[in-house]
């Protein structure tokens, strides 16, 4: 925000700083994308170059999206989803997977890098049945995120808030815990949280990403697999629980099956889904 009032695209566009690599223009780079600069792409290359394991894990986070928003759209009958943290906009995105399943559901996405609003209006589609708005906002605002999001959803009604690998900007994880419980507190029953992260249990993950905090202006820390359950405390986790998103309800036999049941290989990253009583 600036001066309490939204950026406009060419204020966004003069914003950027293409010379300091930031998380998700790389994050969009291993998943492909064309929204990154030389920086983002050189520090994405060393990153890989002490830890090539992380690309697996993009692609990985991203199926874990499209498979969650999917069985919420479907199975669940959520129409209303709140995506904070969204990124760039690649494929399969969250209004895209759900609008395909219930072609009336309406998304809000909410992010504060300058890049990602300039290309809101790509993230701004929708079905002729929903609706698809773009929230310039930071994740330690809940109240102002709420109440923008009001002007899209209807939030006396069930919400699945979406929570991808965006906790870990909150250095304190106390108060990671504490906004995850303001924005759900505010959602009625029915109402979903969904959320991953990169964990800190692989040495050489932590070696990367360490590497990577010395040249991002926002670090970013990698959580424990129980710190990352303890953001559902209180909701009705689903089947499989909290595990990593490789193995969170896999949609077909894996090509190379692990030691464990015929499993995907898991990553190092933990995702689930909660439901609020």
């Amino acid at each position: 925000m600036t001066d309490g009032r939204p950026r406009t695209d060419q204020e966004a566009l003069s914003a950027i700083d293409r010379s300091v690599p930031h998380s998700a223009r790389i994050w969009n780079y291993w998943l492909g994308g064309k929204d990154n600069y030389t920086a983002d792409r050189e520090a994405g290359d060393q990153y890989c170059e002490i830890f090539p394991g992380i690309v697996e894990i993009a692609r990985a986070s991203r199926g874990f999206l499209s498979r969650a928003v999917t069985h919420l759209a479907g199975e669940v009958g959520i129409r209303q989803f709140l995506d904070i943290g969204t990124g760039l906009p690649t494929a399969d995105n969250t209004h895209e997977v759900a609008q395909r399943v219930a072609p009336e559901a309406r998304i809000v996405y909410v992010d504060n890098d300058p890049l990602v609003l300039a290309h809101a209006r790509a993230l701004l589609s929708s079905t002729p049945e929903g609706a698809t708005a773009y929230i310039d906002a930071d994740l330690r605002s809940p109240d102002t995120i709420l109440a923008e999001a009001a002007r899209t959803l209807d939030l006396d009604r069930p919400v699945a808030l979406m929570l991808m690998n965006i906790l870990g900007h909150i250095e304190d994880y106390d108060e990671a815990r504490s906004i995850v419980r303001r924005l759900m507190d505010s959602l009625p029953s029915g109402s979903c949280l969904v959320h991953n992260d990169g964990t800190d249990t692989n040495e050489t993950f932590n070696r990367a990403q360490r590497f990577y905090n010395e040249l991002a202006g926002l670090p970013y820390l990698l959580r424990t697999p129980e710190q990352i359950a303890g953001y559902f405390r209180g909701l009705e986790v689903l089947e499989p629980g909290v595990v990593p998103v490789s193995r969170w309800r896999p949609e077909a036999p894996p090509t190379r099956a692990s030691l464990s049941g015929g499993l995907p290989p898991a990553v190092d990253e933990y995702g689930g889904v909660g439901v609020k009583a």
